[in-house]
């Protein structure tokens, strides 16, 4: 594997599945492929899960990790082509990107969308610069579009807790009081969609994804009716992807939150979601803290995906 950016780039998910399960049962097995390798995180956006199970995953392969906050103890990095760099922004990031590579064998960078421009969103202009410029193998910690490492876990975490071989998983808007990306909505929906299972997406009514993304998904604008007989339940916000309100919240009708009755009409249905979660907001108390909440044994999972790929890179080497 080269880079990793979507769910084509793991290849067959069977066999990615399998890898993933060796890895859990045997975290330290590989530690020679890492060995004097440098692996760099670069964090353009606030991090927990990806920032602690990344680093986690580099040093269970015997990685050097270099963890790099860009607005906190960097220079601010101008990313626009032809401007005139007066402003706060002292170093421009066609010349970091090429430093950076000098100094690590392996790139992640979390970069999210900035609903300034969709045209730059949708075509990654961050990451791509990084894949272009760097000259080392690049992998997504979340991206504008796409949250990959988070979808792996997810898929792991389905398979390691489902029912029956083909289980109904629902990916469900929920209220929030800021405009978030689509990213882990379109990440989620195309890897679900990679797989034999009954997905389907309910959202209000100017929710809709990229089609791209929705792919063969089926979309509910009923959530009672989606709910119904679910094994699993996804829940996230996202803002608007529609022009002309791209990038804007629309609605917080909390009667999209994640409640016991809701929960009730599915098939004693799992509850996800890829944290940090806004409780009574996204879900609440109750289901996030009831025995169906399997938002930890995800998170865990994040450690998994994240070393899963690094090992998989590491071999490209």
């Amino acid at each position: 594997m080269k880079h990793f950016t979507c769910v084509q780039d793991i290849g067959d998910l069977s066999s990615a599945l399998q890898k993933a399960k060796y890895t859990k049962e045997n975290p330290f097995s590989d530690q020679h492929l890492g060995k004097n390798k440098t692996l760099m995180l670069i964090f353009f956006n606030s991090s927990l899960r990806t920032r602690l199970s990344t680093q986690k995953a580099g040093i269970n392969l015997g990685m050097n990790v270099i963890v790099l906050d860009i607005n906190q103890g960097a220079w601010k990095l101008e990313t626009e082509r032809g401007v005139i760099m007066d402003g706060d922004k002292p170093e421009h990031i066609l010349e970091a990107i090429p430093v950076m590579g000098a100094y690590c064998d392996i790139i992640g960078v979390r970069s999210f969308a900035q609903f300034e421009n969709k045209s730059d969103d949708y075509n990654e202009l961050i990451i791509n610069q990084f894949i272009q410029y760097s000259g080392r193998p690049v992998f997504s910690m979340e991206a504008a579009t796409r949250h990959p490492l988070q979808s792996f876990a997810d898929l792991i975490t389905i398979e390691e807790f489902k029912k029956t071989a083909r289980p109904k998983v629902v990916l469900t808007w929920a209220p929030h009081p800021k405009a978030l990306p689509q990213a882990v909505p379109n990440s989620f929906a195309e890897w679900m969609n990679a797989t034999d299972y009954e997905f389907v997406i309910t959202h209000p009514e100017g929710y809709e994804l990229d089609d791209k993304f929705v792919g063969k998904a089926i979309v509910e604008y009923d959530k009672e009716k989606a709910y119904r007989d679910a094994d699993f339940i996804y829940a996230k916000n996202w803002a608007a992807y529609r022009d002309p309100n791209y990038g804007k919240i629309l609605s917080t009708d909390r009667s999209w939150t994640v409640d016991t009755p809701k929960m009730a009409l599915t098939n004693n249905a799992y509850f996800m979601h890829c944290l940090p979660v806004r409780r009574n907001m996204i879900v609440t108390d109750e289901v996030i803290e009831s025995p169906q909440s399997i938002v930890i044994p995800e998170a865990a999972n994040r450690v998994v995906s994240a070393q899963t790929v690094l090992k998989e890179i590491l071999l490209a080497l």
